[in-house]
């Protein structure tokens, strides 16, 4: 049974004989291998092209900027999944990651579409606050948060992306999707009755898109920078064991209201 397209059996990622490996057209050992920082490398992978010396900056900022921030739900579920399954380091990894959603963690992806169409609406001759209007109020009709604004414990503004926005614009690369975040962010009070802070999955995508990285692949900027701090939390917890102290806590915080 034929499911899906099968008309292009090709791959323009990797390929490999006996004596190399070729990795987007680069040779692994010769061209890679302790010539190319990490970084770098993903976004060569991600997007077949060696990044400029503005885009690797920005992607190292980013990812940086996403790693870490404390017990969230993505390190609480890998640690707890290690308590229970401590042979299982790789399943925690997966555990703390398979929650990267719309909510947390994965809303940069959200948000980026988001600015994307709206900016793309602006190619009819449309001003970006008149789109960034409508867009928000399609969201409300349909009771859907902003997303890129408001944060529970940031409410003066998130730091992380304050100095994003802030090197964006030192670095003169402000284009028109953190054109669009600040339309959204102007017509808020006007709209929702309110003004929200940028938060740092606003922050993220408006940048990356800006500096050329594909909207496709916005989520995966959150998946390998949180991979990174899951690790941490994970020898930590080899060492300094509080994933029962967790699961122990949401018991006696949760009362059964059953028959």
């Amino acid at each position: 049974m034929r499911i899906g397209k099968q008309d292009a059996p090709f791959s323009a990622i990797c390929t490999s004989d006996a004596e190399s490996i070729t990795v987007r057209g680069h040779d692994l050992c010769g061209e890679i291998i302790g010539q190319m920082d990490f970084t770098s490398y993903f976004w060569l992978l991600v997007t077949g092209k060696a990044p400029s010396e503005v885009q690797r900056f920005f992607a190292n900022a980013v990812l940086a900027a996403i790693a870490e921030h404390g017990l969230v739900p993505s390190v609480v579920a890998a640690r707890m999944t290690y308590a229970a399954a401590p042979e299982a380091f790789h399943g925690a990894v997966a555990a703390g990651l398979l929650g990267c959603g719309s909510v947390v963690l994965g809303s940069a992806e959200v948000a980026g579409r988001f600015y994307a169409d709206l900016v793309a609406k602006t190619g009819d001759g449309n001003e970006a606050a008149t789109v960034a209007s409508e867009g928000i109020r399609r969201l409300r009709a349909d009771k859907l948060a902003i997303p890129g604004f408001g944060h529970p414990q940031h409410a003066g503004g998130d730091p992380r992306a304050l100095l994003l926005l802030d090197l964006a614009e030192r670095h003169g690369i402000v284009g028109p999707h953190i054109a669009m975040l600040y339309a959204i962010r102007d017509a808020l009070p006007g709209t929702l009755g309110r003004a929200l802070p940028i938060n740092v999955n606003g922050a993220i995508p408006a940048v990356m898109l800006d500096v050329g990285f594909p909207v496709a692949a916005l989520k995966g900027i959150s998946l390998l920078a949180r991979t990174a701090s899951l690790i941490a939390h994970l020898q930590e917890e080899t060492e300094r064991p509080i994933g029962f102290i967790m699961s122990g806590a949401a018991a006696a915080a949760i009362d059964y209201d059953g028959a």
